[in-house]
């Protein structure tokens, strides 16, 4: 992986207000949500994110400030244990026009025939993937997973990353239940 491209990753995919975002979340059901009251960060896994340790550090911030709206609190001795991870991946398109060609102008024109030009056009774009994991803190398993996938392009200004962070974060962890609730929201 290129670990230029996923220095930015988690604000690069949220550039601007028309990117698309795409989130997808999964759980256990046979877990009960209403168990777990407090959080904490993971750093083994967080760790091995691939991306800057700012960008790290206001992820955590934006997933922190989300889980204590939903009525969580940070503790040494969680219930809850949360890492991130991201993916990167290159979309490469060819299109090719067909300019002119053999043919016949109005009446007969010698001009008018020539032999046809192809033009081909090859785009890249990014795509990024930010995936939030919450586990059991106990056995460490996975219990709910959060992805949001988008293109990514570039802003350099920090706040307004943090900003673009904390809507990304805030449509993730969406559907996450809030503290007391059985199952996550649908």
């Amino acid at each position: 992986m290129k670990k230029g491209l996923l220095l930015g990753l988690v604000t690069l995919i949220l550039g601007s207000a028309c990117t698309s975002l795409r989130v997808y979340t999964d759980y256990d059901t046979s877990v009960n949500f209403s168990n777990y009251r407090t959080f904490a960060f993971y750093k083994p896994g967080i760790d091995k994110a691939e991306i800057s340790d700012l960008e790290k550090r206001r992820i955590l911030r934006a997933i922190e400030e989300v889980l204590e709206e939903k009525g969580y609190r940070k503790s040494d001795n969680a219930d809850l244990l949360i890492t991130i991870a991201t993916k990167e991946e290159d979309d490469i398109t060819v299109s090719t026009q067909t300019i002119g060609g053999w043919g016949w102008g109005w009446g007969f024109n010698p001009w008018m025939m020539g032999p046809a030009m192809n033009n081909q056009n090859v785009n890249t774009t990014n795509r990024g993937e930010l995936i939030v994991d919450l586990l059991d803190a106990d056995g460490e398993r996975l219990i709910w997973q959060g992805k949001g996938r988008g293109l990514i392009t570039d802003v350099r200004n920090p706040e307004t990353r943090q900003a673009i962070i904390n809507g990304y974060i805030e449509s993730i962890l969406k559907k996450f239940p809030t503290q007391g609730s059985m199952r996550p929201e649908n």
